[in-house]
Protein backbone atom coordinates (compact mmCIF):
# COMPACT_ATOMS: atom_id res chain seq x y z
CA UNK A 1 0.00 0.00 0.00
CA UNK A 2 1.35 3.29 -0.74
CA UNK A 3 -0.32 5.95 1.35
CA UNK A 4 -1.07 9.26 -0.78
CA UNK A 5 -3.47 11.18 1.50
CA UNK A 6 -2.06 14.77 2.85
CA UNK A 7 -0.67 14.79 6.24
CA UNK A 8 -2.07 17.08 8.58
CA UNK A 9 -0.89 19.99 9.49
CA UNK A 10 -0.22 21.53 12.99
CA UNK A 11 -1.10 24.95 13.79
CA UNK A 12 -0.77 27.03 16.85
CA UNK A 13 -3.42 29.77 17.68
CA UNK A 14 -5.02 31.34 20.75
CA UNK A 15 -6.31 27.75 22.18
CA UNK A 16 -3.15 26.67 21.81
CA UNK A 17 -2.19 23.26 19.25
CA UNK A 18 -3.81 21.86 16.77
CA UNK A 19 -3.84 19.02 14.40
CA UNK A 20 -6.46 19.48 11.50
CA UNK A 21 -6.66 17.29 8.36
CA UNK A 22 -9.23 18.29 5.48
CA UNK A 23 -10.36 16.23 3.28
CA UNK A 24 -13.17 16.09 0.90
CA UNK A 25 -15.62 13.96 -0.44
CA UNK A 26 -17.63 13.82 -3.38
CA UNK A 27 -20.88 13.34 -1.31
CA UNK A 28 -23.83 14.99 0.15
CA UNK A 29 -22.98 16.25 3.75
CA UNK A 30 -25.55 14.28 5.35
CA UNK A 31 -23.94 11.23 3.87
CA UNK A 32 -20.47 12.22 5.48
CA UNK A 33 -22.32 13.04 8.74
CA UNK A 34 -23.79 9.37 9.10
CA UNK A 35 -20.56 7.93 8.17
CA UNK A 36 -19.12 10.17 11.38
CA UNK A 37 -21.68 9.60 13.68
CA UNK A 38 -24.54 6.49 13.10
CA UNK A 39 -22.85 4.09 15.36
CA UNK A 40 -23.00 1.28 13.03
CA UNK A 41 -20.55 3.27 9.98
CA UNK A 42 -18.57 4.64 12.55
CA UNK A 43 -18.31 0.47 13.55
CA UNK A 44 -17.10 -0.14 10.02
CA UNK A 45 -13.95 2.25 10.16
CA UNK A 46 -13.65 3.52 13.45
CA UNK A 47 -15.06 2.28 16.51
CA UNK A 48 -18.72 2.54 17.69
CA UNK A 49 -20.83 4.13 20.46
CA UNK A 50 -23.65 3.29 22.65
CA UNK A 51 -26.31 5.14 24.74
CA UNK A 52 -28.42 8.27 24.47
CA UNK A 53 -26.67 11.60 22.68
CA UNK A 54 -29.30 13.87 24.27
CA UNK A 55 -27.93 13.00 27.68
CA UNK A 56 -24.80 15.04 26.70
CA UNK A 57 -22.22 11.70 27.16
CA UNK A 58 -22.14 8.28 25.20
CA UNK A 59 -19.73 5.69 25.33
CA UNK A 60 -17.25 5.03 23.01
CA UNK A 61 -15.08 2.05 22.09
CA UNK A 62 -12.23 1.99 19.28
CA UNK A 63 -11.38 -0.91 17.04
CA UNK A 64 -7.89 -0.90 18.35
CA UNK A 65 -9.06 -1.10 22.31
CA UNK A 66 -9.67 -3.86 24.33
CA UNK A 67 -13.42 -3.85 23.54
CA UNK A 68 -14.22 -1.60 26.62
CA UNK A 69 -16.30 1.15 26.14
CA UNK A 70 -15.49 4.26 27.66
CA UNK A 71 -17.47 7.59 28.31
CA UNK A 72 -17.85 10.53 26.10
CA UNK A 73 -18.66 13.84 27.11
CA UNK A 74 -20.14 15.30 23.63
CA UNK A 75 -19.08 19.31 23.94
CA UNK A 76 -21.48 20.53 20.36
CA UNK A 77 -23.55 18.98 18.39
CA UNK A 78 -25.05 20.57 15.47
CA UNK A 79 -26.12 17.93 12.57
CA UNK A 80 -25.19 17.52 9.71
CA UNK A 81 -22.33 20.98 10.70
CA UNK A 82 -20.14 19.91 13.39
CA UNK A 83 -19.86 17.33 16.19
CA UNK A 84 -17.23 17.85 19.00
CA UNK A 85 -16.16 15.22 21.95
CA UNK A 86 -13.72 15.01 24.24
CA UNK A 87 -12.58 10.94 23.97
CA UNK A 88 -10.44 9.29 27.14
CA UNK A 89 -7.02 8.13 26.39
CA UNK A 90 -4.24 6.62 28.33
CA UNK A 91 -2.24 10.41 28.08
CA UNK A 92 -5.12 12.28 29.02
CA UNK A 93 -8.19 13.75 27.31
CA UNK A 94 -8.46 13.96 23.52
CA UNK A 95 -11.01 17.10 22.41
CA UNK A 96 -11.93 15.91 18.99
CA UNK A 97 -13.84 17.83 16.69
CA UNK A 98 -15.37 17.17 13.10
CA UNK A 99 -16.61 20.58 11.07
CA UNK A 100 -18.27 19.76 7.48
CA UNK A 101 -19.32 21.93 4.80
CA UNK A 102 -21.16 21.52 1.51
CA UNK A 103 -20.40 22.98 -1.88
CA UNK A 104 -21.68 21.45 -5.10
CA UNK A 105 -22.31 18.04 -4.15
CA UNK A 106 -18.77 17.86 -2.94
CA UNK A 107 -18.52 17.79 0.94
CA UNK A 108 -15.40 18.88 3.01
CA UNK A 109 -14.58 17.53 6.19
CA UNK A 110 -12.01 19.41 8.74
CA UNK A 111 -11.81 17.07 11.68
CA UNK A 112 -9.29 18.88 14.52
CA UNK A 113 -7.56 16.94 17.53
CA UNK A 114 -6.52 19.56 20.40
CA UNK A 115 -2.95 18.98 21.46
CA UNK A 116 -1.62 19.39 25.23
CA UNK A 117 1.54 20.66 25.82
CA UNK A 118 4.22 19.35 25.13
CA UNK A 119 1.90 16.74 23.09
CA UNK A 120 3.21 17.12 19.78
CA UNK A 121 1.51 15.04 16.66
CA UNK A 122 4.68 12.99 15.58
CA UNK A 123 2.56 10.08 17.80
CA UNK A 124 -1.35 10.68 16.75
CA UNK A 125 -0.76 12.17 13.42
CA UNK A 126 -0.42 8.80 12.02
CA UNK A 127 -3.35 7.71 13.54
CA UNK A 128 -5.71 10.31 12.60
CA UNK A 129 -4.51 9.98 9.01
CA UNK A 130 -4.94 6.32 8.91
CA UNK A 131 -8.23 6.14 10.54
CA UNK A 132 -9.29 9.07 8.26
CA UNK A 133 -8.22 6.66 5.15
CA UNK A 134 -10.33 4.65 6.37
CA UNK A 135 -13.35 6.78 6.62
CA UNK A 136 -12.29 7.68 3.11
CA UNK A 137 -12.47 4.10 1.71
CA UNK A 138 -15.90 3.50 3.49
CA UNK A 139 -16.86 6.43 1.49
CA UNK A 140 -15.73 5.80 -1.61
CA UNK A 141 -16.25 2.03 -1.73
CA UNK A 142 -12.24 1.32 -2.40
CA UNK A 143 -10.22 -1.05 -0.30
CA UNK A 144 -9.75 -0.47 3.55
CA UNK A 145 -6.05 -0.09 5.28
CA UNK A 146 -6.25 -2.78 7.72
CA UNK A 147 -4.25 -3.05 10.37
CA UNK A 148 -1.24 -4.67 7.79
CA UNK A 149 -1.13 -1.37 6.66
CA UNK A 150 -0.06 0.48 10.03
CA UNK A 151 3.56 -0.30 9.36
CA UNK A 152 3.34 2.33 6.31
CA UNK A 153 1.54 5.03 8.45
CA UNK A 154 3.96 4.62 11.96
CA UNK A 155 7.13 6.44 10.18
CA UNK A 156 4.70 9.34 8.58
CA UNK A 157 5.21 11.06 12.58
CA UNK A 158 8.53 12.26 12.14
CA UNK A 159 7.26 14.68 9.16
CA UNK A 160 5.18 16.54 11.73
CA UNK A 161 7.53 19.17 12.98
CA UNK A 162 6.69 21.21 16.28
CA UNK A 163 5.13 24.75 15.34
CA UNK A 164 6.75 27.65 16.26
Amino acid sequence: MTISTPLGTVVRDDEGLRLEFVRTFPDPIERVWAAVTDPDELGTWFGTWRGDPSTGTVELCSIEGDGSYEPTPIVECDPPRKLAVVVSSPEGAWPLSVELSESDGVTTLVFVHRLAEPYDATSVGPGWQYYLDRLDAVLRGTEMPGMEDWPEYEPLGARYPLPD
